[in-house]
């Protein structure tokens, strides 16, 4: 592997203050919101989807620009990265890998990130590329920007239907990330198991995966 692409929630960062935040916005009870994101990832919806359950008919971007404006817009900061982070992306580096990170995310959440002066030779999001997972044109402009080629890349991600099925069928090899509700609850569906490449507990295995 040449290169190593990363999702971003639930892969480097927890989801915990993503959804604190949008359930303090609703005024609604933060165990609420948490027990109907928990229904959706177990029917296999887009979490977006536990927003309008939360909200009828809510008009989710408009939502989006009208917390922004408030003042309650996206924040991240260095307790929101998995411990495991910044040392795998580190020593990956260290070996020869390219590390770039690229998830569905806003241009804003983009800036965020570098903000954190990651390990990553490279960060960008949905709302940079102007495409979202799981479109097949989301990893082909991965692999652009990135300047890669599919099959010397390796896409970790926690969630089957956004990052292992698209990622494979685009042609790049990938790993499924045990961590998160998605990645704990389809880790061991026989779908996810015949086409992940690799299952991981930790960012750490990949380690293991490139020295092996």
């Amino acid at each position: 592997m040449e290169t190593i692409v990363f999702d971003v929630g639930e892969t480097l960062t927890r989801d915990d203050r993503y959804w604190a935040s949008w359930a303090d916005w609703l005024e609604i009870p933060r165990h609420t919101l948490s027990a109907l994101v928990g229904a959706v990832v177990a029917q296999g919806k887009d979490n977006a989807e536990a927003l309008r359950l939360a909200r009828p008919g809510i008009d989710v971007a408009a939502e989006y620009r009208a917390r922004d404006a408030a003042g309650r817009g996206e924040y991240l900061d260095e307790s929101d990265l998995y411990d495991d982070v910044r040392p795998a992306l580190s020593q990956l580096r260290k070996l020869g890998v390219r590390v770039i990170i690229a998830g569905n995310q806003t241009r804003r959440a983009g800036e965020l990130l570098r903000d954190l002066d990651l390990p990553a030779d490279l960060i960008t999001t949905s709302g940079q590329l102007g495409v979202a997972k799981p479109q097949p044109e989301f990893f082909h402009r991965v692999l652009e920007v990135a300047q890669a080629t599919p099959g010397a890349t390796l896409y970790v991600g926690d969630h089957p239907a956004n990052d292992v099925f698209p990622a494979k069928a685009a042609g790049l090899r990938c790993a499924q990330l045990r961590r998160g509700p998605w990645g704990h609850l389809w880790a061991d569906h026989p779908d996810v198991v015949a086409a992940a490449d690799w299952r991981i507990d930790s960012l750490t295995d990949l380690i293991g995966v490139i020295r092996g």
